[in-house]
C-alpha cells in the first residue's frame, strides 16, 4: 500500500490551460534521480520557501500510474486497491484515505504541470529521499517492489561457493542465509549434444553435482522454486545441427520433459545463435529455434514453466525471434550485459529492454544482471530499470558472486515473489 501511495504521489501530473504561472529565481538546475535513473521534465523542479517542489508528468508516464484531475475544483485524486488520495491546488491540506495531512508548501501549477513538496514524500510515504545541496540533486529510492528474483547456477558441493553464498553455511549444512532475497533457483546442471541427448556432464563443465538432491531438498525447505537449466553454446555448431533435425529435437524435448518432473520448470540457455549469418541463413536459424521451443512446450507438463535465457536484442547474436518465442514461452530472461564496461552501461541496458518490449509483454520479461560487473549502487539502478519498465523480475548471474552489500540492496529494493504468484 505504501509503495502504491508513493508512486501515485510521485507521478501526479495535471494538464491545464491558461493558468497563471509564478516566476521563481532558480540559480541552479535541480536534477531528480529515481533509483539512480534520471527523470526528464518539461517544467523544471523549483525551490519555494526553502522547500523543493518537483513536477511529475515525465515520471507518471514512466511508471504508468493513473490520476484524475478536476479542472473546476482544482482537485487531483488517485485511487487503487483501497488507497484514496486527494490534493487541491494551493491548499496545504492533503488527504490520504480521508486522513488529513498538512503540507509545508501547498501544491501548485506551473506551466500546466503540478508541483508538490518533496518533504511530503519523505515523511508521509516511506520512500528514501536525499537532497544533495552541492549538486542540487534529489535522489529518491522507491519502496520495495514485488518481483521474481532468480539465482543462477550450480549448487551442491564443497568446491563451489554458491551454496554458502545462498544458505549461509558450507555444504551440506544450511540456514536461512540469503534465501529471503531470492525466489527461484536456475540450476545449471544440464547440457546437450547435436544428436538430441540430454547430458548431466559435458565438456564445457556443465554437470549435475553429486549433491543435487540436497539442493532440491533445501530449496523446498526455504520455499524456493527450481528450474532445470539446459546450457550450451553454438561454438561448435551443436545447437544449429540439433535444431535442423526434427528427430533430434523430438528426442531432446522428450528427455527434458521427463527430467522436468523433478523441478518447477525448465530454463533453456542456448547461446550463440545467429552470429555473422546472412539474411537467409539467419531466418532459417530463427525459425528452427522457434520450432524447437514449440516442440518442447507441447511435451512439457502444463504446470511446468518454460523460461528462455536469451542474448539481448542489441547483442551480436540475432538468432532469436523474440516475438515468436514469447508467444510460446512463459518468460524470457534478457542477458543485458557483457557490453564491455563495468558497471554495465545504463544506456545499453535500457536499449535492450526497450527493443525487447516492442515484441514481448513486460510481464514476460526478466532482466538478467551480471553481478560481478555491478556495484551495490549500480545494482540499485539495474533494479530500478526493471521497476520502471514493469518487468516480471530480475535474474542474478550468479550465486557465489553476490556481495554482502548487494544482498542488502536486493532486500531493500525488491520483495521476492514466485512466478506463479505474479501470474
Amino acid at each position: 500500500m505504501r509503495r502504491l501511495i508513493f508512486l501515485v504521489f510521485f507521478t501526479i501530473f495535471v494538464l491545464t490551460e491558461g493558468t497563471n504561472t509564478p516566476s521563481f529565481a532558480q540559480e541552479m538546475t535541480i536534477s531528480v534521480l529515481v533509483d539512480g535513473l534520471p527523470v526528464s521534465f518539461d517544467v523544471p523542479p523549483i525551490i519555494k520557501d526553502g522547500r523543493t517542489l518537483v513536477p511529475f508528468r515525465a515520471v507518471s508516464e514512466v511508471l504508468n500510474v493513473p490520476v484524475s484531475w478536476d479542472e473546476k475544483s482544482k482537485i487531483v485524486t488517485a485511487s487503487d486497491g483501497g488507497a484514496y488520495i486527494l490534493l487541491r491546488i494551493g491548499d496545504k491540506t492533503a488527504y490520504l484515505n480521508n486522513t488529513q495531512i498538512t503540507l509545508d508548501v501547498p501544491p501548485m501549477i506551473m506551466n500546466g504541470r503540478m508541483l508538490i513538496p518533496l518533504r511530503f514524500f519523505s515523511e508521509a510515504f516511506g520512500c528514501n529521499v536525499e537532497w544533495d545541496n552541492a549538486s542540487y540533486t534529489v535522489r529518491i529510492v522507491s519502496p520495495r517492489r514485488k518481483m521474481a528474483i532468480i539465482g543462477f547456477y550450480a549448487l551442491g558441493d564443497s568446491r563451489t561457493s554458491s551454496w554458502t553464498n545462498l544458505f549461509g553455511k558450507p555444504y551440506p549444512e544450511h540456514s536461512k542465509g540469503n534465501t529471503d532475497a531470492v525466489s527461484e533457483l536456475a540450476l545449471g546442471w544440464y547440457s546437450l549434444d547435436k544428436d538430441g541427448s540430454l547430458l548431466t556432464q559435458s565438456a564445457t563443465g556443465w554437470q549435475r553435482p553429486s549433491g543435487w538432491e540436497d539442493v532440491l531438498k533445501a530449496a523446498s525447505l526455504y520455499n524456493l522454486r527450481t528450474e532445470m537449466v539446459i546450457h550450451a553454446t553454438d561454438s561448435k555448431r551443436d545447437i544449429s545441427e540439433l535444431i535442423s533435425s526434427k528427430e533430434a529435437m523430438e528426442k531432446l524435448a522428450e528427455a527434458i520433459a521427463e527430467e522436468s518432473k523433478l523441478y518447477s520448470g525448465v530454463n533453456l540457455d542456448l547461446e550463440g545463435l545467429g552470429l555473422n549469418e546472412g539474411q537467409e541463413k539467419l531466418l532459417e536459424t530463427r525459425q528452427n529455434f522457434v520450432q524447437f521451443i514449440r516442440i518442447l512446450s507441447e511435451k512439457l507438463d502444463p504446470t511446468k514453466t518454460l523460461t528462455l535465457t536469451l542474448h539481448a536484442p542489441n547483442s551480436a547474436y540475432k538468432g532469436y525471434d523474440y516475438k515468436a518465442l514469447s508467444a510460446i514461452a512463459d518468460r524470457i530472461i534478457i542477458m543485458a550485459y557483457d557490453y564491455g564496461s563495468s558497471p554495465e552501461p545504463v544506456d545499453k541496458v535500457l536499449q535492450a529492454i526497450e527493443m525487447a518490449k516492442t515484441e514481448v509483454p513486460a510481464e514476460k520479461l526478466i532482466l538478467g544482471i551480471s553481478m560481478p560487473r555491478e556495484t551495490a549502487e549500480s545494482l540499485l539502478t539495474k533494479i530500478g530499470i526493471a521497476k520502471r519498465y514493469n518487468l516480471s523480475g530480475i535474474a542474478l548471474w550468479r550465486l557465489g558472486l553476490v556481495t554482502k552489500d548487494q544482498w542488502e540492496v536486493l532486500r531493500k529494493a525488491v520483495e521476492p515473489v514466485s512466478f506463479h504468484d505474479i501470474k
